[in-house]
């Protein structure tokens, strides 16, 4: 492809904000295209370190230390490669979406819209170090009654109550905050849906602009459906007494911040940090459960032994 370029663009948020809409957008965009939400990649960059750690265990007597082969090498090999197969591939997902790409623009870059990597950021930026992230934020309030009756749509329940809707939208958009801070908005570019609604050209050439494509107005088409829809009834009233009105009120605080409060203009060295710490603690958390697993198997097959001995 003459336009690929490894920078690809993940869009992050709460779950009913925007962010499959906005990542449908982009992919109108002649030089970008959607997949669908991928899920695997932040727990695999979580793997990858956890890997890098055996492979480099042993100092000398270990491959990857003995070929001087650094972390961040690794993870932007792999990221590489990742890239190149998602780009190899798009035809076989335009089959399957039943489109057609004849004569259309290569496309060299891919827009993934899975809310869930908002609490990995800082493991796709190191896979991929030139990705850039789009942080779409909406109302709180508007996004807890969607939350409630997305069953209506998807056929599924998203949150059992009201109280873990709000408990949903916090840890997911501090996620994306932590990333606002500690990449700036170089990397992290925040978007309300509410502008996106209300001035959706000047929105979108805006966000164009941070991804370093030309505006194109077919981004705007898949706008003019009613976006984010779940089937909300108008009479619909969230309001649950067992919901705690401290969480409620720390929520809509933030929320509201948020409409009101332009990111930083800077990038934080102690936030990216406090991410690089944080992946760290994870990476440490998931490898113990895997000699915690083998352990508990031995203890059972201990114990199971000692029983037929009884």
């Amino acid at each position: 492809m003459q336009h690929e370029i490894n920078k690809p663009v993940f869009v992050v948020g709460s779950p009913r904000s925007g962010t499959s809409i906005l990542t449908w957008c982009l992919g109108q965009h002649p030089n970008m295209f959607p997949v669908p939400e991928s899920n695997w990649m932040g727990d695999f960059a979580i793997s990858l370190a956890i890997g890098y750690q055996i492979g480099v265990a042993r100092g000398e007597r270990s491959i990857l230390s003995a070929m001087e082969i650094r972390e961040n090498e690794l993870f932007t090999a792999v990221g590489q490669t990742i890239n190149e197969l998602i780009l190899r591939h798009r035809e076989d997902l335009e089959r399957k979406r039943q489109a057609t790409i004849k004569g259309s623009e290569p496309k060299g870059r891919w827009v993934d819209g899975t809310p869930e990597y908002s609490h990995h950021i800082y493991g796709l930026h190191r896979l991929f170090p030139d990705a850039l992230f789009v942080h779409i934020c909406r109302d709180v309030r508007a996004v807890v009654r969607s939350m409630l009756n997305c069953h209506r749509v998807a056929g599924i329940q998203l949150v059992p109550n009201e109280e873990k809707a709000y408990q949903y939208w916090l840890r997911t958009v501090s996620a994306c905050i932590k990333g606002e801070e500690a990449y700036g908005p170089g990397v992290v570019y925040r978007v309300r849906y509410a502008d996106l609604i209300t001035n959706p050209e000047s929105t979108m050439r805006s966000l164009l602009d941070f991804l370093q494509e030309p505006y194109a107005g077919k981004c705007l088409e898949p706008l003019g459906q009613r976006i984010n829809s779940s089937n909300v009834p108008d009479d619909f009233v969230a309001d649950d007494p067992a919901t705690d009105p401290a969480l409620v009120e720390q929520a809509t605080r933030l929320s509201v911040e948020l409409e009101k409060t332009p990111q930083l203009s800077e990038p934080s060295p102690a936030a990216a940090d406090a991410l690089e710490t944080e992946f760290q603690q994870r990476t440490q958390y998931v490898a113990a459960l895997d000699k915690s697993y083998k352990e508990a198997q031995r203890r059972i097959r201990a114990l199971e032994k000692q029983n037929r001995g009884l």
